[in-house]
């Protein structure tokens, strides 16, 4: 008798492999497409339009950032995942290995596959020293386990934005100073920021034997740092990103919309506790994330 879902029935009697390939690719990333994806696209047109916006340009602009982050992120995912499949099936029981789409050796032969496309495909965009340096911080978040310790996890974090954000920009224009600006500020900000993603998992973490901050320091101590984080952020990003841009009236309506994300995060940290609530305030941070990357859009 065939105990299999009927979903993982029907991927698995997938004819196409063509179509089995995507709908796999779709059921590990589309949980962080948001936080990955979007961003690093956004960036990448800040970076096009700081060229003069030709619009004859924009089509291949558009292909080759989509081609370049879907890739960066299936990468990490796929590693992730497959290392990750016993706390995943206490926190996010919809991801592939755990319903039973693909095997974990399955997984890695994918990952074997994509990296190698990845790295050709950062050597052809003319970024692969980024392209390498994300590889290498997948190996040591996921293969290496440093994803168990929350330092480690952190400090992987906030070099992934600096090396996502910076393959963005230089795939259209070589980097300025003006860009360095816009990538080290969320690259910084990222370090403590990122915890408030683990006080919705902390229940599993705690029983795979995960160090995150919450689990190190408290979650008290956790959810009081990150609302001062929060609440100290639409300075920070004032002053570092748009007071040199000149006070013009989109840029005060881009300071006004991040701060109000920024404070909205840090209230919903110190007051909605429960795991679903924790997991709607990260996805407002990642929206806070695609926010700040649209005004580089507006501003530069």
């Amino acid at each position: 008798m065939n105990t299999f879902p009927s979903d993982v029935r029907a991927a698995r009697a997938t004819k196409n492999p063509i179509a089995r390939e995507l709908s796999l690719f779709w059921s590990f990333v589309a949980g962080d497409v948001s936080s990955a994806v979007v961003p690093a696209f956004l960036f990448t047109l800040a970076a096009w339009k700081t060229t003069g916006a030709d619009p004859a340009r924009l089509p291949g602009v558009i292909t080759r950032s989509l081609l370049y982050f879907s890739l960066y992120l299936y990468a990490f995912c796929l590693a992730n995942q497959a290392t990750g499949l016993e706390e995943d099936r206490r926190n996010k029981p919809h991801r592939p290995l755990v319903r039973g789409l693909v095997s974990v050796r399955g997984a890695w032969l994918r990952w074997a596959v994509v990296m190698a496309l990845f790295t050709l495909t950062g050597a052809w965009l003319g970024v692969l020293e980024y392209a390498i340096g994300w590889q290498l911080i997948i190996l040591v978040h996921n293969v290496v386990l440093g994803a168990r310790n929350w330092v480690v996890k952190n400090l992987c974090m906030s070099l992934g934005i600096l090396v996502q954000l910076a393959a963005a920009w230089q795939m259209v224009t070589p980097l300025s100073p003006l860009a360095w600006r816009w990538i080290l500020l969320p690259a910084a900000v990222i370090f403590p920021l990122v915890s408030v993603q683990d006080l919705r998992d902390m229940n599993g973490d705690r029983a795979a034997g995960r160090l995150t901050f919450p689990l190190v320091f408290g979650e008290r101590a956790t959810r009081i740092l990150l609302a001062v984080c929060f609440g100290l952020l639409p300075i920070t990003v004032h002053i570092a990103l748009l007071e040199p841009a000149g006070a013009r009236g989109l840029v005060w309506a881009a300071d006004a919309a991040l701060s109000a994300v920024a404070l909205a995060i840090g209230l919903r940290v110190a007051l909605f506790r429960t795991p679903r609530e924790d997991h709607i305030t990260y996805l407002l941070f990642t929206g806070w994330y695609c926010l700040l990357l649209t005004t580089a859009v507006v501003v530069l």
